[in-house]
């Protein structure tokens, strides 16, 4: 049955819709032309760094110069190339089918971060944005992460009190100032953080404004620690 529904619905590339193999993959040159992150990474942020991988805690420049509140950073792609357009075509082009796949790939540079009882929970998206949008991609991606990695996950946890302009083009300062007390963890689902560990999951990282406000507010509500893992992040060598 399986062999017959593979002639007749034979897999795609998630990307390019060129025939391949099996299910939710890349065919070889977009895997060529997706960036994935591998190597030494900073432990903050997840962003690639020279030299060879090690067990050493490092970090990169940015993070070593702006307050991270969160513990622990990993990304799966840089935000460019084949990267920037599957994030994009999940965001904004309907594409939820590429969750799963995505979520693999999180699921792949998260293990060092993973922490017992661990509760994931998805970066929040204003009720009116998500009214225009239809659906939160960063929730998508942490329900998918969850259900891969047989963690409990809570889609609600954080709520967004006012709507803010897009992030897009402003500068990392700019952003900060932009999200000040705009992000809170939800009063119905505070019981579920108390003293535990926190997974944010987010599609992109670029200044680390929108994880550092709700970090802030998971900490502020009783959460024992924050991690946070990125499907993309914005690197200036991207």
């Amino acid at each position: 049955m399986q062999s017959a529904l593979q002639l007749i619905y034979p897999s795609q590339c998630i990307s390019c819709r060129d025939l391949v193999e099996g299910d939710d993959a890349l065919c070889g040159p977009c895997w060529r032309d997706t960036p994935f992150i591998g190597g030494l990474v900073c432990d903050k942020c997840g962003t690639p760094l020279p030299g060879e991988d090690s067990d050493d805690n490092i970090l990169c420049d940015d993070c070593m110069t702006i307050a991270r509140p969160w513990s622990r950073g990993r990304s799966a792609l840089l935000y460019r190339d084949n990267g920037r357009k599957l994030v994009l075509a999940l965001k904004h082009g309907d594409r939820l089918d590429l969750a799963n796949p995505a979520a693999t790939w999180l699921a792949q540079v998260v293990v060092p971060l993973l922490q017992p009882e661990m509760l994931i929970a998805p970066v929040p998206l204003h009720w009116m944005r998500l009214l225009k949008r239809r659906y939160n991609q960063s929730a998508l991606l942490a329900q998918a992460l969850a259900k891969q990695l047989r963690l409990a996950d809570c889609p609600d946890l954080l709520t967004r009190r006012k709507r803010t302009r897009s992030l897009d083009g402003l500068g990392r300062d700019a952003r900060f100032r932009m999200l000040a007390d705009t992000i809170a963890v939800n009063p119905k689902r505070r019981h579920r953080l108390i003293g535990r560990s926190i997974l944010l999951v987010d599609d992109v990282m670029t200044s680390g404004a929108t994880l550092a406000a709700c970090t802030e507010a998971c900490l502020a509500a009783g959460a024992k620690d924050v991690f946070t893992v990125t499907l993309a992040r914005v690197a200036k060598d991207a």
